[in-house]
């Protein structure tokens, strides 16, 4: 094959990933699987196409490389729905190794360190790696003994959460330790969509709540005319006694 007919097999669409359905299949018989699974033999492709009709399905071609090729009785849009909903998921489901990287100094202030130690937590219940770099600089150079004894603390604040996955080395200026999560990504993931939707289903349970205050304020409304019209009702009652007055 030339190279221009091979660039035009991969650009032009001859080669599809779809499998061939209904018309599309040339090949004279089949090895027929049923809707439900059941293997229904080999037939000629007429004959499937004919029980294709009649199940008000779709003959689509499952192993095209079997000799002959199996196809099977289904509602070929329906499974292409199905397909890309358990590939969306899938992706949605995947785990993805992601390394964090926390910079310290030797001489960290207690406070700095506090911080940093906080985003390190965070980054290990999150199911991820984190990389911790000692920078040294100047004479600190001279005393590697500083960053291994700050990283052996950091070690030790977290080891419930993490371990350590690569023991503290050297490397140039500076030195590097790798800590790696006790959780799985997949679990820390599960984890945070649970709380998210506990945290939802919390916010939907004060929503009743919520709605009965203006339920309150309507009888309070209610109740206002009825103090208003006995007010008004009380000079109806002193016309009366200041007319004999008058005459």
């Amino acid at each position: 094959m030339s190279s221009q007919a091979a660039a035009w097999c991969y650009r032009g669409g001859s080669i599809s990933a779809e499998p061939r359905i209904n018309d599309r299949i040339r090949v004279p018989e089949v090895r027929l699987v049923g809707p439900s699974g059941e293997q229904v033999g080999i037939v000629p492709l007429a004959k499937a196409l004919e029980l294709a009709q009649e199940y008000d399905l779709d003959l689509v071609e499952v192993a095209a490389n079997a000799r002959p090729p199996v196809c099977k009785l289904m509602d070929y849009g329906k499974f292409k729905y199905e397909s890309a909903m358990k590939a969306r998921e899938a992706r949605k489901n995947q785990a993805h190794t992601v390394i964090k990287e926390m910079k310290l100094r030797p001489k960290i202030d207690p406070h700095d360190y506090d911080t940093k130690k906080g985003h390190v937590v965070r980054f290990l219940k999150q199911g991820d790696k984190v990389k911790i770099t000692i920078m040294f600089r100047g004479r600190e150079q001279s005393r590697p003994e500083l960053g291994y004894r700050l990283l052996q603390r950091l070690a030790e604040d977290v080891q419930d959460l993490g371990f350590v996955e690569s023991n503290p080395k050297q490397d140039g200026r500076n030195m590097i330790m790798v800590l790696g999560p006790h959780k799985k990504k997949t679990e820390a993931m599960a984890e945070a969509r649970e709380a998210q939707a506990a945290r939802k289903a919390e916010r939907q349970a004060l929503q009743p709540g919520r709605t009965q205050q203006p339920a309150a304020g309507e009888a309070l409304a209610e109740d206002a005319p009825a103090e208003e019209a006995q007010v008004e009702e009380a000079p109806v009652a002193e016309t009366p006694a200041e007319a004999p007055a008058e005459a």
